[in-house]
């Protein structure tokens, strides 16, 4: 279809290979082995890749939380997929108690693995990002083992950090971070790169870098303006203010804020609430509309508005006039 759009002469050939260059785009964003089916791009090809583990717990009961200073490496991110009427959602759970939920070079190790495994898993269809240690969601890098490291590993271990919060601000589904306690610093990056925040009344964020003389590492500087809007982002990276949940709200850096109840977990009571909504919606189009609003803040993306050509979106039809609920299937 690209050779045959740049042979097609003036403008129109030029909106077609930009049309084709966009959707060739898309489809490596929505992940390995998609295609949008039709005159568009061919079929979809390549099977889903179906990975657990990480110390998943089983089925959808209730997470499990680990509070002790000998938790395991391998216990310091678990990776749940929620079962029966929650399937399709994910829940990544930091469970550093000790260190505060903070970065190590194992816990990034992990999140980098799970995120690879999720962008490529085709059945997903939302990930929750939540801690499992009470009052804490993640209080950025580990200052501890970082003083630990030669010079020459400081770089690429921020580089790093920078790296798997972008994989995570890139994850073809919806994403939500569920803050019930304290986020600062590369915290508030991580959830930051999270398509929707919901936080406890009583939790605690900021990016407090430059009281260290340093800046926001993991796309701080990017990500707050674009939430926030620029000359506020300023205020608060220049202050390193941290905000509780109701001021966080006022300024537009949550979506919604929960008094907190008795077990700690409001605000990722609400990102499950959230999730089950996102459910029954189409898993093709849900990835394309993310795809086009991410876009859309950089560049123009109304050339992806198009109607995806997918079964999908046939069985949506079919519903509506049937008066029934869809059967979506991801094709």
């Amino acid at each position: 279809m690209a050779a045959a759009a740049v042979a097609a002469p003036g403008a129109l050939g030029t909106l077609q290979a930009g049309r084709a260059r966009l959707v060739a785009a898309c489809c490596a964003r929505l992940g390995p082995g998609w295609r949008l089916p039709g005159s568009l791009m061919g079929p979809r090809v390549a099977s889903a890749i179906w990975a657990r583990g990480w110390a998943a717990a089983a089925g959808g009961s209730a997470p499990r939380r680990g509070y002790s200073s000998e938790v395991k490496t391998e216990d310091e991110l678990r990776v749940r997929y929620l079962e029966e009427e929650n399937r399709g959602i994910v829940v990544l759970g930091i469970n550093r108690a000790y260190a505060k939920n903070s970065f190590s070079k194992n816990l990034i190790k992990m999140l980098s693995k799970a995120v690879d495994a999720l962008k490529s898993d085709k059945k997903v269809r939302t990930i929750i990002v939540r801690s499992e240690v009470p009052g804490i969601f993640c209080a950025g890098a580990d200052l501890k083992e970082r003083v630990k490291m030669n010079p020459s590993e400081v770089g690429p271990f921020v580089s790093k950090i920078r790296a798997v919060i972008n994989e995570i601000a890139n994850l073809p589904v919806p994403t939500i971070a569920a803050i019930d306690g304290l986020a600062l610093g590369g915290g508030l990056e991580l959830a930051l790169a999270c398509d929707i925040r919901v936080a406890a009344s009583s939790a605690k964020m900021g990016l407090v870098e430059t009281k260290l003389a340093i800046i926001p590492g993991g796309g701080g500087t990017q990500r707050l303006p674009r939430a926030i809007g620029m000359s506020l982002a300023k205020e608060l990276i220049f202050s390193a203010r941290v905000l509780d949940g109701q001021e966080a709200k006022a300024v537009g850096l949550i979506s919604h804020v929960l008094e907190q109840n008795q077990e700690g977990d409001a605000a990722y009571c609400k990102a499950l609430d959230l999730a089950r909504e996102f459910l029954p919606q189409g898993p093709v189009a849900m990835r394309v509309a993310k795809l086009a609003i991410n876009q859309g803040m950089e560049v123009s993306a109304l050339i992806l508005e198009f109607t995806i050509p997918t079964k999908d979106r046939l069985e949506g039809l079919l519903a509506f006039k049937e008066k029934r609920s869809p059967r979506y299937k991801g094709e």
